[in-house]
């Protein structure tokens, strides 16, 4: 299922989770949703499954016929959060003007990091890093990003696998959203990592 499917939106001012009548096969979407809100809002320290099944207005115990317990919550959660980085950095890519490609999924990026950063942290928590579903979906973002590596001008002395590239930019990109979440990187080193990666892809 995926986030648009669970209600959320793409970017910090989303809806309040939805909180009207039941239907069947809503309740574990209301529960991730529920989740999320508190995660953003309140930080992982709050999510206590009791109390997130009494916001869901469902008894704990039922709680544990959709989810496992609290890791297996957060797996999905973070699975939901690669899948949304996913389809914004390729909708920034497919939507670039000619010679933008790089700094838009870059921007696109930055920006998701920004806007969940409790979600992002979530998302490389190692506790919950080699989740099957967890795996699955970083994989699938590792991948969008290289099939736009592949699409960009890498200048010709490039002999490095286009995956390494890959990896490369996503380490770099990685490392500075969560150096500026941290506030250790400053106002400026998003912009003038996205430089450094103009520089690496864009033919001059």
């Amino acid at each position: 299922m995926s986030h648009a499917d669970r209600g959320w939106t793409e970017g910090p001012d989303r809806a309040a989770p939805r909180r009207g009548p039941y239907q069947i096969g809503t309740v574990r979407a209301r529960l991730l949703d529920e989740a999320l809100d508190i995660l953003e809002h309140e930080g992982l320290q709050a999510l206590n499954l009791r109390d997130l099944a009494a916001r869901a207005g469902i008894t704990a115990g039922s709680l544990y016929h959709h989810f496992d317990g609290k890791a297996a919550l957060l797996a999905e959660l973070a699975a939901a959060g690669f899948e949304e980085l996913r389809r914004r950095v390729e909708k920034a890519g497919c939507e670039a003007a000619e010679g933008g490609r790089v700094r838009a999924w870059a921007l696109a990026y930055f920006g998701f990091a920004q806007d969940r950063p409790a979600l992002y942290a979530l998302m490389f928590d190692p506790t919950i890093a080699h989740a099957a579903q967890v795996a699955q979906a970083r994989a699938l973002a590792v991948r969008t990003i290289q099939v736009l590596v592949e699409g960009s001008p890498v200048l010709p002395r490039s002999t490095a696998p286009l995956d390494t590239i890959a990896l490369a930019v996503w380490a770099a990109a990685h490392g500075a959203a969560s150096l500026t979440l941290s506030g250790a990187g400053g106002p400026q080193l998003m912009d003038d990592v996205i430089l450094g990666l103009e520089g690496l892809f864009l033919r001059r």
